[in-house]
C-alpha cells in the first residue's frame, strides 16, 4: 500500500481527499525516512522530522491556504509540497503544521459559507453574531491546533523560532501582483531573513499593519510566530492556475521545508509601506468613493475623500495614499479597505 493510500484511501491526494464527502482525518503513518504524518482534523496535516533531522532542526513553520475557499492557486501550491515529499522526493527537515482553512468554502468554490473566516480569529469566533456559524466552529479548531503546534515540547523548550505564512490570492486586480502583510505587534522587529525570505518568494512590497486585527496571522503572532498574509495573484478555479506565476514561493517554501540553504543572489530590495488608516463599513449611510473596479494600490492625491457618512469622511492626508482591498460590500463593522503610505525600502 502506498503512503498516499494509507493516509487518503482511494483519493489521489490530500487535496483530493479533503475535497471528497468524506473526507480523511484520524491519521498517522511513519514515512521510510521516519518523518511522522499525522492527520488531526479535516484539512489538516502536522508534520515532524525523523529523529536525527529532528535534532537538527533549525525551525518550525506553519503554512495554510484556502481561508478563503475560492482561493485556489495556494490550495494547490500546498498539496503539491506535500504529495512530493510524501512521495520521496525530498525530505522533512522542519516541524511543519499544513492549513487548508474552509474545506466547506472549497468544495463550493466560494471565498466562505456564512461569514468570513479570516475575520474571527484572536477570539472573534465567540462573539453573539457568529454563534454556530460553521465558520466560527472552524477557526476555533484552527486557534486551538496552533496553539497545540507551538506548544509542543519540542518547540517551545528548545526556542525553535516559529514562521507563520497565510497564503491568498486577491478578488481585484493590482498594480502590484505580490505582496505581503505583517500584523501589528507593539516594538516590531522584522528579521531580515524574513525579508530575504519574501525576495526570494518573488514578494516585493511589505504593508506593516497599524493595529491588532482578528486575522488569522494576526492571531498567531500573538503565538510568538513571526507571521505574514501574502497575496500571490489573482483568483481563478481549481485547475485554471498557471503555476509558473508562483514558482517563486513554491521554490522558497520547499526549500524551507526541506532545510536547503538560502540563496546568495540579491533581489530587488523590498518596498515597505504603512497603514495609516483603516476603513471601516460604518452602517447604511456609509459611502465608499472608490471605485468597484480600482486596483490595489491605487494612488490618491492629498485631500480626495476615500468615504463618508452622515458624521465624519477621510480625506487623504498632505502625501498621496495607496488603497488595498477596496469592498463597499463587507457587512457593517467590517474592514472595507486600507490606505497606506511609503515607508522605506528593505
Amino acid at each position: 500500500m502506498s503512503v498516499l493510500t494509507e493516509l487518503f484511501d482511494e483519493h489521489t491526494g490530500w487535496l483530493a481527499s479533503v475535497l471528497s464527502e468524506h473526507p480523511a482525518e484520524s491519521r498517522r503513518v511513519q514515512l521510510a525516512d521516519g518523518t511522522r504524518v499525522t492527520l488531526p482534523a479535516t484539512g489538516l496535516v502536522e508534520l515532524r522530522p525523523s529523529g536525527q533531522r529532528e535534532d537538527s532542526c533549525r525551525e518550525a513553520m506553519i503554512l495554510s491556504a484556502g481561508i478563503h475557499g475560492n482561493e485556489t492557486a495556494p490550495i494547490e501550491i500546498l498539496d503539491r509540497l506535500l504529495t512530493e515529499m510524501l512521495e520521496g522526493q525530498w525530505s522533512l527537515a522542519c516541524f511543519a503544521l499544513l492549513i487548508l482553512g474552509n474545506p466547506p468554502a472549497m468544495r463550493a468554490g466560494s471565498r466562505f459559507v456564512d461569514t468570513n473566516l479570516n475575520r474571527l480569529f484572536n477570539g472573534a469566533h465567540q462573539r453573539s453574531e457568529y454563534s454556530g456559524l460553521p465558520e466560527a466552529k472552524r477557526a476555533a479548531l484552527l486557534e486551538s491546533q496552533c496553539r497545540k503546534f507551538t506548544g509542543q515540547k519540542a518547540i517551545r523548550e528548545t526556542g525553535l523560532p516559529v514562521s507563520h505564512y497565510d497564503l491568498h490570492t486577491a478578488i481585484r486586480p493590482s498594480k502590484r501582483e505580490k505582496f505581503a502583510l505583517y500584523p501589528y505587534q507593539p516594538q516590531r522587529q522584522i528579521r531580515q531573513a524574513q525579508l530575504a525570505f519574501l525576495q526570494e518568494a518573488d514578494i516585493g512590497t511589505l504593508l506593516l499593519q497599524h493595529s491588532h486585527a482578528t486575522t488569522f496571522s494576526a492571531f498567531t503572532t500573538n503565538l510568538g510566530a513571526e507571521s505574514f498574509t501574502l497575496e500571490l495573484g489573482r483568483v481563478k478555479p481549481f485547475g485554471e492556475n498557471d503555476h509558473s506565476h508562483f514558482r517563486g514561493i513554491t521554490n522558497a517554501l520547499r526549500r524551507r521545508l526541506s532545510g536547503g540553504d538560502p540563496p546568495s543572489d540579491n533581489k530587488k530590495p523590498v518596498e515597505i509601506f504603512r497603514v495609516v488608516h483603516e476603513i471601516i463599513n460604518t452602517g447604511e449611510d456609509f459611502i465608499l468613493r472608490v471605485p468597484d473596479d480600482a486596483a490595489n494600490f491605487t494612488r490618491y492625491q492629498p485631500g480626495t475623500v476615500i468615504w463618508e457618512d452622515k458624521r465624519t469622511c477621510y480625506r487623504v492626508g498632505n502625501q498621496p495614499e495607496y488603497i488595498v482591498f477596496p469592498n463597499r460590500n463587507v457587512p457593517a463593522g467590517q474592514r472595507a479597505g486600507l490606505m497606506l503610505i511609503p515607508e522605506r525600502q528593505s
